[in-house]
Parts: structure tokens; C-alpha cells; sequence
């Protein structure tokens, strides 16, 4: 069984006191994905990660930007940071980690703004990272490698995926054009694992509005996932998103995606 968290954590300064640190030390999961971290590594609060192998992939384009990282519980067999794509080196959007069999990516894509130059960039970024992905899979299926992008991939898939889908058909995340940039990822054979394990379901929503009483009311979007190779998702067994139990509790405006995977043949 390996089980393995990822979760956006909106400024790991900010998210370390407020829970984030407790949350850590009490996790089972023997991958943790964050992104969002907003620090370099020097900045990362002292003792945070202490029991963990941390690979760190900040921005370094724009200080207090960006920012992933992906803790594992063994040292890495190798460590690739961004995936060729020359405008986004150094932005601290994607990191792949080599474990045993295992690729595990923590992503955090552009969430873009329609009619902005934001949007112009994230359409980039997906017009860029799909052959990526692509040639990803066909490569580990050579390898015998099971593949995992983990992260906040700042699109809600489907009308399940989000509360207020009708109010949101032209705002980002949401747009035709992403969903079926998504579509297609899904149709080439990536899992989007959470689905898998909850089909027919509203949510489970990750990330909530810190305006109004978004959370309260669970007024959500599901843009946190798991993609995974096909062996990879038809091992997953278990799925959660840990949701705060109120909204004062809450240490980022995400919550962890939590998956277990058993063991492979």
C-alpha cells in the first residue's frame, strides 16, 4: 500500500503555524505533494519538514511565487525539475520525483484570468504540457513505470466538479477549452483517479472561496487531482479529500487529496 496527499498550501510561512505542521507530522502518507509554497528553500520554516526527503522546485522568476515540492519518506532515485518548456524553467510549476517503479510529479498549473494576459499564459502552459504528458506515459509504459501528476491542476473537469457550475461557464477553471483540454488527457488513458473512486457524486470538492461562506456551505470546486497512468489507477483503492472539520480549523483554502494505492502485480 502506498498512500499519497497532495494539497495546495497557499504560503507555506503562513500555513505552517495555522496547522500545516501538525498536519505533517500526523499524516500516514508516504508521498506528500504541496505547491503554492511561496518561499525558497532557505525560507521554509525550520523543522517543517524534519523525517522527510524534500525535493524543491521554487520560483525563481518572481519572488514569493509559485513554488512545489514533493516529500517522500525514502530517499528519491532522481529528481527532474519543469518539463522542457522553456517559458516556465525556473517558475516553480512542476517537479518530477523517481521512486521505485514510481513517478510521482507535483504540479501546480497557472489558474489564469479570462480576457488577461494570466489566461494567455496558462493557455500556453497547456498547449505546451499536453505532448509532455504524452510522451511521459509512453515513455514509462518502455520503463515498467507507473506515473502519478499530483497537484492543483486549477480546472474543475465537469458540472460534478464544481457548486455554482451555471455562474462559472466563462470564468477560468471552468472554460470549454480546459475542460476539454482535460477531456483529452482522460480519453488518451490518464485517470483521474478521485473521479474513479467517486463517480456519480457531486465533488468531493478541494478547494473553497475564502470569501463569504463558501466553505460553510460547501460551495466548492474539485481542482485538486490525482492523474495517474492506467496501472497506476486501477490500483487505487481509497480516496478522500481531508476537509477541515470548520472553517477556522482550515490552515490554506485547499484541502489534502488523500489516495491509497495497493500494491502492484
Amino acid at each position: 500500500m502506498v498512500t499519497v496527499s497532495t494539497v495546495n498550501v497557499n504560503g507555506v510561512r503562513a500555513a505552517a503555524p495555522k496547522g500545516l505542521r501538525a498536519w505533517l507530522a500526523a499524516t500516514a502518507a508516504d508521498v506528500v505533494c504541496l505547491q503554492e509554497t511561496r518561499a525558497l528553500p532557505e525560507e521554509i520554516p525550520e523543522g517543517l519538514t524534519d523525517g522527510w526527503f524534500v525535493s524543491y522546485a521554487p520560483c525563481e522568476t518572481a519572488k514569493g511565487r509559485n513554488g512545489v515540492a514533493v516529500l517522500t519518506r525514502q530517499p528519491p532515485e532522481g529528481v527532474r525539475v519543469g518539463f522542457g518548456a522553456a517559458e516556465f524553467e525556473g517558475s516553480g510549476r512542476y517537479l518530477e520525483v523517481d521512486l521505485p517503479g514510481l513517478t510521482v510529479a507535483s504540479l501546480y498549473l497557472p489558474g489564469g484570468a479570462v480576457g488577461t494576459p494570466r489566461q494567455e499564459e496558462k493557455q500556453r502552459f497547456l498547449a505546451q504540457f499536453a505532448p509532455y504528458l504524452h510522451e511521459r506515459r509512453e515513455k514509462a509504459a518502455a520503463e515498467d513505470r507507473e506515473v502519478l501528476v499530483c497537484g492543483d491542476w486549477n480546472i474543475a473537469p465537469a458540472e460534478a466538479d464544481i457548486r455554482n457550475w451555471r455562474g462559472n461557464l466563462k470564468n477560468a477553471g471552468f472554460l470549454p477549452e480546459e475542460r476539454a483540454w482535460l477531456a483529452a488527457l482522460f480519453a488518451a488513458g490518464w485517470v483521474d483517479v478521485v473521479r474513479a473512486l467517486h463517480p456519480g457524486v457531486e465533488g468531493p470538492y478541494s478547494w473553497w472561496s475564502v470569501r463569504g461562506r463558501a466553505f460553510d456551505n460547501n460551495v466548492g470546486w474539485r481542482i485538486d487531482h490525482q492523474v495517474a497512468t492506467p496501472g497506476l489507477g486501477a490500483r487505487a483503492l481509497t480516496a478522500a479529500v481531508e476537509r477541515a472539520p470548520s472553517h477556522g480549523e482550515r490552515w490554506s483554502d485547499h484541502a489534502p487529496v488523500t489516495v491509497g494505492y495497493g500494491p502492484g502485480a
